[in-house]
């Protein structure tokens, strides 16, 4: 990256990484833990590949003050990591599980000894298996579980941590899980995806509203996945497949918190899958009072095109080129200068955090025992790149949190997708900082002296 882009970056900018529990801390059984719809899921025959489970994943339960350790040596001073529900309520509701609660009190303690600033993710997609059996996020008493939760872990952990998330990545936790069932709990039904959907939404506005009157000095937000969406031609047709498109990934998230209300673009699309009938009374003004950031998670740019085959979208989509990380994701940096400037122009002025920003690629550790992986070098440098350009065009970007600290349990692909700015040997959990560690920790070191030149010289 260019001097001139790193000085872009204000001072005391966060340079961050992210973890979420469920795919790191392993230890599933322990601790008066109860089970979560992601246990269950990877459990069940053919849903993860290779069958693979997050039972002991990275090990952090056991492991979390050598990695802190770690992270403390690589220069990384803002951390983004989770509570696992069922760890802190193993079944959704009533008293906090007090071993979980040490757990939790005793690494962000950890934290702080370290010098490392806690960014704290009540929800990261970990339900408690038994409020999924009474219905989960397509069931509205779920988002008030949600606020209790919130309510009790808050009361207990506020004073260790300033600023929380409530919920990651809401369509991901309903458009995933509810209608594609390539996620937990994994049901194909977008009438209960449109109901999680609202139920998530209403579960970050009650939380915020419980977390306010705990401690209104708390800075609270969601995070958001914010997809680039671009037409595949310039016909008419596949410029409203894209806001179709929009409507479903985006606006039925960002609208409500921001605005204050589902735009009529989102209730063209899902009215008849039953939006307006889980819409109550008071609902759009608690999810719409103001928070204190912007969360927001990117990874790629998304290729629309029109198609009237395909189910009630009528689109098709694919990732925009070149695709090369193991996912088949895009690398284009220029997709996040948009995002960052889209929310900007259409939502907020508050000061914006990447929360999550990375790639996958097929690491290993050569002979010698490094991992070189130069291709997530370039995709840091080029994106971080597009975010110093969206700042010097007015976007008040405050943080970026890499995704992620470690290599972890990808979701439904298992082990197959490493993100991590370290590499994990998982048979032995021996953790091998990549190059792209070396190479973030003499960034975090550069902006440093370059803002502590520019404030002496002031």
């Amino acid at each position: 990256m260019r001097p001139s882009d790193l000085q872009s970056f204000p001072a005391g900018f966060r340079w961050g990484v992210a973890t979420a529990a469920y795919q790191i801390e392993g230890a599933t059984t322990e601790g008066g833990r109860g089970v979560s719809i992601w246990d269950t899921f990877a459990r069940t025959p053919g849903l993860v590949r290779n069958g693979e489970t997050a039972d002991i994943a990275d090990d952090h339960y056991h492991r979390w003050q050598s990695d802190l350790d770690l992270m403390a040596s690589l220069g990384i001073k803002h951390y983004r990591m989770s509570l696992a529900w069922p760890r802190l309520q193993p079944t959704g509701t009533g008293e906090l599980n007090r071993e979980g609660l040490a757990f939790y009190r005793e690494l962000l303690t950890g934290m702080r000894d370290r010098g490392i600033t806690p960014l704290v993710t009540l929800y990261h997609w970990d339900l408690p298996q038994t409020l999924e059996d009474a219905g989960g996020w397509a069931n509205r008493e779920t988002a008030h579980r949600f606020a209790e939760y919130a309510s009790r872990v808050v009361s207990e952990l506020g004073f260790l941590a300033t600023d929380w998330i409530t919920i990651n990545e809401p369509w991901c936790v309903s458009f995933l899980g509810y209608e594609r069932g390539a996620q937990a709990p994994g049901k194909k039904d977008t009438r209960l995806a449109v109901a999680a959907a609202h139920h998530t939404n209403l579960a970050h506005g009650l939380a915020l509203a419980a977390i306010r009157m705990i401690d209104p000095n708390l800075r609270v937000s969601n995070s958001n996945l914010v997809t680039d969406l671009v037409p595949a031609t310039d016909s008419p047709e596949d410029a409203a497949a894209v806001l179709r498109l929009d409507a479903m990934n985006n606006r039925i998230f960002l609208d409500p918190v921001y605005t204050g209300e589902y735009s009529a673009a989102v209730h063209e699309l899902f009215d008849e899958f039953g939006l307006r009938d889980v819409v109550h009374e008071g609902d759009l003004e608690l999810i719409g009072r103001p928070v204190d950031y912007v969360g927001l998670n990117h990874y790629q740019r998304i290729v629309v095109s029109a198609d009237e085959s395909a189910g009630y979208l009528g689109l098709t989509e694919r990732p925009a080129e070149p695709a090369t990380t193991s996912f088949g994701w895009s690398v284009v940096p220029d997709s996040l200068r948009s995002v960052l400037a889209r929310v900007k122009r259409d939502y907020s002025d508050l000061p914006i955090y990447v929360t999550e920003n990375g790639a996958s690629y097929n690491d290993y550790a050569d002979p010698n025992g490094e991992v070189n992986d130069p291709e997530r070098v370039e995709f840091f440098s080029g994106y971080l790149a597009a975010a110093a350009a969206a700042i010097r065009e007015g976007v008040n970007l405050q943080g970026y949190y890499a995704w992620s600290f470690l290599d972890n349990f990808e979701w439904a692909e298992g082990y197959s997708k490493r993100f991590g700015l370290v590499y994990v040997d998982y048979p032995t959990q021996v953790r091998t900082p990549k190059q792209s560690a070396y190479w973030y920790r003499q960034l975090i070191a550069d902006h440093e002296a370059a803002t502590a030149e520019a404030a002496a010289s002031n």
